[in-house]
């Protein structure tokens, strides 16, 4: 979020965003997963898609509140030619509308930046030899670079720093309630940025399971290996949401080995958050277990 911090329990939702006078303004709302209102959704390696869905729906709406109060210039502006045309075809759901949009358009960037452009770049390669898993596995170092050095150049944007920032409070929260420790900021700052059920370890977890999977498909021409890569991604997603989970929950050594890359890679997409950044993580987390004292925050 824009200045903020988006806590999630399993009943609820609290967004804090610190707005420009410093005040900490607070968005609290109902919700409960599809996947405890469906058995058949709540299943091993099918709740793992409707989870990744939900959280980009959330994420847009959490986004879209905290933009709106950092947006003063641009209300000056006249409204550009599609916001117009948005505005005439969907009326008071506008907002509704754009939010579906960006949603959209970023999953059409994702699948294009992080499954597309691998397999085709594989096509350029022609003197590699291999079999099919070797080919697979090199589309799967391309998959994972691209991925490394995205998360790298964003990183140095400054604005993307103080969203890092943010995210690097919500995690030293997060471990402060799980060590049942009171939410204060001075004990909350002792605690690490880096957190093994992070949607960044989600996400390399999904880069790294797509080898897996995908090598059952064998190597067929780019035409069928893209729609194949878009078509298998919700498989993708589930079979990495439960490693996530089984991980996540372990204190075993070797499984501590096995997510340290991710672990390492949050040191992009996590940074020190100074007490401001801190205090609005509490108040998001606070607003979330006071509608449900035993929820299992984010």
């Amino acid at each position: 979020m824009i200045e903020g911090v988006m806590m999630r329990g399993p009943k609820g939702i609290a967004s804090a965003v610190r707005l420009p006078n410093s005040e900490i303004r607070i968005d609290k709302s109902e919700y409960e997963s599809a996947t405890k209102k469906n058995k058949i959704l709540g299943l091993p390696f099918i709740r793992g898609s409707v989870a990744l869905i939900e959280s980009l729906i959330i994420g847009v709406k959490a986004l879209s509140f905290s933009a709106k109060f950092f947006d003063d210039e641009e209300d000056e502006e006249e409204p550009g030619w599609f916001e117009k045309f948005l505005t005439k075809i969907f009326g008071e759901k506008y907002e509704n509308a754009v939010m579906g949009f960006s949603l959209v358009l970023s999953l059409m960037f994702a699948i294009l930046l992080f499954f597309v452009l691998p397999s085709v770049a594989m096509s350029f390669i022609k003197k590699l030899g291999g079999g099919v898993i070797f080919k697979n596995l090199m589309e799967g170092i391309i998959r994972v670079t691209i991925f490394i050095i995205y998360i790298f150049l964003i990183s140095r944007m400054s604005d993307v720093k103080r969203v890092f920032q943010y995210h690097g409070a919500e995690h030293k929260t997060i471990f402060c309630y799980e060590n049942e420790e009171e939410l204060t900021v001075e004990n909350a700052r002792k605690y690490s940025t880096l957190h093994p059920r992070c949607g960044t370890n989600f996400m390399f977890i999904v880069m790294l399971v797509s080898i897996f999977v995908f090598s059952f498909l064998g190597w067929p021409g780019i035409i069928v290996r893209i729609i194949s890569r878009i078509l298998l991604l919700p498989v993708v997603a589930g079979i990495s949401y439960e490693i996530l989970k089984f991980i996540g929950g372990s204190d075993s050594k070797i499984i501590q080995t096995l997510y340290y890359p991710g672990l390492l890679l949050q040191k992009l997409t996590t940074a020190q958050p100074d007490d401001s950044q801190l205090e609005v993580a509490i108040a998001a987390l606070k607003s979330v277990i006071d509608e449900d004292k035993e929820a299992d925050a984010w």
